[in-house]
């Protein structure tokens, strides 16, 4: 039960700060926000000092993911007092860190985290050649490109961007090329893009099956 009132506190907590963006806010509004700001983070200040106290390693616990987490979901309330505006609203981003307080209730999200650790040297891999791959298409669509749009392609940092999109094929379609040799080219990246959504999709689903395994 305990467990169920601090994930229905999570979300609150999430909505109201979405509710903070809008414009034109009356002040009862704002007050009401606050007050249920100050509660939350003082149900999680205490529950943040239980875990500490009743942790067999406190020092563990600190510098675990979820001790970080929850010392992340707390401190941006405490850092806000006495600064300026501009620094509370950066430090207002990181109340987005409670979703991830989330995951400590759910046995999918564990099993994922234990997928990832499963799988964690060949995504590296993976992560390492998609870049480079990211890098020389860029080189590759710029030499192509860059005579026949040099504002669109006038540097390879600048064809960076296509090069993301093409090859996670999102395809914005802002930038495109317009030579045939570019056009060839975008062909091949397309195809290798193809590879760069699949193969990690297939490790973290092969990992996933491990994990099942390993829990049953």
């Amino acid at each position: 039960m305990g467990n169920l009132a601090i994930q229905i506190l999570i979300v609150l907590s999430l909505i109201s700060f979405s509710i903070e963006t809008l414009p034109h806010l009356s002040s009862t509004t704002q007050t009401m926000l606050s007050l249920f700001e100050s509660i939350t983070v003082a149900i999680f200040t205490l529950e943040y000092v239980i875990r500490l106290v009743t942790a067999p390693c406190k020092k563990a616990y600190i510098f675990s993911f979820f001790g970080m987490v929850d010392l992340l979901s707390i401190l941006p309330f405490y850092l806000a007092l006495g600064l300026d505006l501009r620094s509370i609203k950066i430090l207002r981003l990181l109340r987005l860190v409670r979703i991830l307080k989330l995951t400590r209730y759910h046995a999918a999200a564990k099993r994922i985290h234990l997928a990832f650790l499963i799988a964690k040297e060949e995504l590296i891999l993976f992560l390492s050649a998609a870049l480079m791959i990211i890098f020389l298409s860029s080189v590759g669509i710029y030499y192509c490109e860059h005579e026949a749009q040099p504002q669109v392609f006038s540097s390879i940092f600048h064809a960076l961007w296509w090069s993301v999109a093409t090859l996670t094929t999102v395809g914005y379609g802002d930038i495109y090329p317009i030579t045939i040799g570019g056009k060839i080219f975008t062909f091949f990246v397309l195809v290798v893009g193809l590879g760069i959504v699949a193969v990690p999709a297939g490790m973290v689903a092969s990992a996933l099956s491990k994990a099942r395994e390993i829990e049953n």
